[in-house]
């Protein structure tokens, strides 16, 4: 039987491999849905970013242990928001992405052509898309609860990213740096402490002295950015959106400088 031979020009090579990483973007959507079910598949970070953040806002809503000027709802709501962002982007890539290399898959992942700024953006938009669960779930949750936004959707919009881009830059540069169980140890320690004095549950002015040195940690920049547009109605809080991008620049150039892979 005699071989085949190509009829066309367009069938030579039609199944020769055709050696060569994918480009950038196939590589970073690629990585987006990967880490995406990854986070979804992870019970302790879906209660971390969904279950906890809800559960604060119906509780701190209904009792009135935490006194605030104005509806309660219209308080809490840009607190919490700013928690659920600082949970997913912060607290749960650092802890997931310490294990990652104390189980060896970034060292697997750093053999591959994969370079460290597309892991990176991978697992940044991923937060991405939890973030955007976690917002329709809170505004439901909060607009049962009585909340009444007044704001510009934009701002808010330019807030979140640039809070995601800084806690992810956080969490990268300690999970890039330290080892996971220290990382898992910090990372908690460090959520606990900007929850409680970040400026998400509490008024900034309720701190007495200390309240100029908080006022620059991404914690309260974001919370009191978010308050200023959905409670009194304020347009694009450039101090605030300033503290967030330089945390964001510097943390996330430290993290892509510094990152390892095991």
């Amino acid at each position: 039987m005699s071989a085949v031979t190509p009829t066309s020009d367009s069938d030579v090579g039609e199944f020769t491999p055709r050696p060569g990483r994918a480009s950038l973007g196939r590589m970073a959507r690629a990585q987006v849905w990967m880490e995406l079910k990854l986070m979804l598949r992870n019970g302790e970070q879906l209660l971390l970013s969904l279950i906890v953040p809800i559960g604060l806002l119906v509780v701190c809503t209904k009792l009135t242990f935490i006194q605030v000027d104005g509806r309660r709802a219209d308080f809490f709501v840009p607190g919490v928001l700013a928690l659920a962002i600082m949970s997913a982007a912060f607290a749960g890539q650092a802890i997931a992405t310490g294990f990652d290399r104390q189980y060896g898959v970034l060292k697997r992942l750093g053999a591959t052509a994969l370079p460290r700024t597309v892991l990176l953006l991978g697992k940044t938009g991923a937060v991405l898309v939890v973030e955007l669960l976690q917002l329709v779930l809170l505004i439901g949750v909060g607009l049962l609860l009585g909340w009444r936004p007044d704001g510009d959707p934009i701002s808010v919009l330019l807030l979140l990213a640039f809070g995601t881009a800084a806690f992810c830059g956080l969490a990268f540069l300690l999970a890039g740096a330290l080892r996971a169980m220290t990382t898992l140890a910090l990372a908690n320690i460090l959520w606990f402490v900007l929850l409680v004095f970040g400026g998400i549950m509490y008024p900034l002015s309720e701190l007495g002295g200390a309240q100029g040195v908080i006022e620059v940690l991404p914690s309260a920049a974001l919370s009191s950015g978010l308050r200023e547009v959905l409670q009194d109605g304020h347009h694009v809080p450039f101090e605030h959106l300033t503290v967030l991008g330089l945390w964001a620049v510097v943390s996330m150039t430290a993290a892509a400088a510094t990152f390892r892979w095991e």
